[in-house]
């Protein structure tokens, strides 16, 4: 018969929400166990590692992490139109392999932590031990008996598909190139070939980019496409990497015994495919949610629901909820609105506003600043008279409960 483990908590995933959770949670002395199926934490590297500079104020780490910062972005248009933006903002590049496995660094060789490494959750199934409920995980190599199971397994999360929760995804493809283009400048280029999100040029320093897009279909013969379009020779590639990107709104995240946070959880902004500053802050929500589980040895999900997901809609749930409409609306562009919308904003000189007010990640006080310009607002209204369905889509998403 299968030896059963017993641990408080099982965090499925390994990379930066199930690092950074376990970091936390480890300071209170449960016996954490981490599965990750991956036999290296930090690989394979999906990202393109641009983050607002909150991340310094959210978490303390190394300044080796920091490869750069950017101190302008170019929004090119479908027709080539370009606007340019530099403030305070300065978003930073990162080197996301060393993020991930910094907290890992941090924790691995505590006594109440343990990593399995090459290992996969396969399932889990709820128990009553001593009248109290309690969770059996099944891994490919082991049986776990824990109190609380938190689902970081990212956008494909195996956890959220057990409890009936399933992401919308896009494909995400990148290289990583040695060229000279302005070694300062970040680049999001809309095309409609890949309108689903857009291309990007991420600047590394020392000549070094990461060049890649999103879409939901072929993102490979797209991302050649773009890198004929930028004149990027391949022999200049250094590597590849491609990911998965949920999108939509942030999920269900409490169920008895089980939380979702991260990727799995759908906190992800539409708009661009990131979620580090999102998933930090609710993982410092469900940190303090999971003390007072474990202090009331109640782990339903009422409680969870009362001190993780509320406070994760107040505090991103409405702005991941703007950074949706704001995709939906940028779908719904034709390249003619697109370069109607980028002469507004360049004729109006609006880009002080986005310069002043702009937020990567809490995007609303922007856009409330930017209704006011009669410009931008006759256009959009002019927009949605013409595009029902649209009008239909954002409805939906403002009634939506989550």
């Amino acid at each position: 018969m299968e030896k059963v483990e017993n641990y408080d908590i099982v965090i499925v995933g390994g990379s930066i929400a199930g690092n950074y959770l376990a970091y936390l949670l480890s300071k209170k002395n449960y016996r954490i166990i981490v599965i990750e199926e991956h036999g290296e934490i930090g690989y394979p590297f999906q990202c393109a590692g641009i983050v607002s500079k909150k991340l310094t104020q959210l978490i303390t780490i190394p300044q080796t992490i920091i490869l750069n910062r950017v101190k302008v972005a170019k929004l090119i248009s479908p027709s080539g139109l370009v606007i340019k933006l530099a403030g305070e903002e300065e978003p930073l590049i990162i080197d996301r392999i060393a993020l991930d496995r910094y907290f890992y660094e941090k924790i691995k060789h505590l006594s109440n932590v343990t990593y399995l490494l090459n290992e996969k959750f396969k399932s889990f199934s709820p128990e009553l031990e001593h009248s109290e409920r309690i969770m059996r995980v099944q891994t490919s190599k082991r049986q776990i008996k824990c109190k609380l199971v938190i689902g970081c397994d990212g956008p494909l999360s195996t956890v959220a598909r057990l409890l009936g929760v399933k992401n919308k995804v896009i494909y995400g493809a990148q290289v990583r190139v040695k060229a000279s283009f302005n070694d300062r400048e970040a680049v999001m280029i809309f095309k409609p070939i890949w309108k689903e999100l857009f291309g990007w040029i991420v600047p590394e320093g020392n000549y070094f980019y990461r060049i890649g897009l999103a879409c939901e279909k072929n993102p490979a013969s797209k991302l050649n496409y773009l890198l004929e379009y930028l004149q990027v020779s391949k022999k200049n590639i250094v590597n590849r990497q491609g990911g998965i990107i949920p999108l939509g709104t942030m999920n269900r995240l409490a169920f008895d015994n089980v939380l979702l946070l991260g990727d799995a959880a759908c906190q992800v902004k539409a708009t661009t495919g990131g979620g580090i500053i999102m998933l930090l802050t609710a993982a410092k929500i469900a940190a303090q949610c999971i003390d007072l589980c474990f202090k009331n040895n109640d782990f339903s999900h009422r409680i969870i629901e009362k001190y993780y997901e509320r406070p994760c809609r107040r505090k991103i749930g409405r702005e991941l909820k703007i950074h949706l409409i704001l995709r939906i609306l940028f779908l719904s562009f034709t390249p003619e609105e697109f370069d109607h919308l980028f002469s507004i904003i360049k004729m109006a000189k609006i880009e002080h506003l986005i310069t002043l007010y702009g937020d990567m990640d809490f995007p609303l006080r922007f856009l409330l600043k930017l209704l006011r310009n009669f410009s931008i607002l006759r256009f959009l209204t002019h927009f949605l008279k013409n595009n029902k369905n649209v009008i239909y889509q954002l409805i939906k998403i403002f009634m939506k409960r989550r």
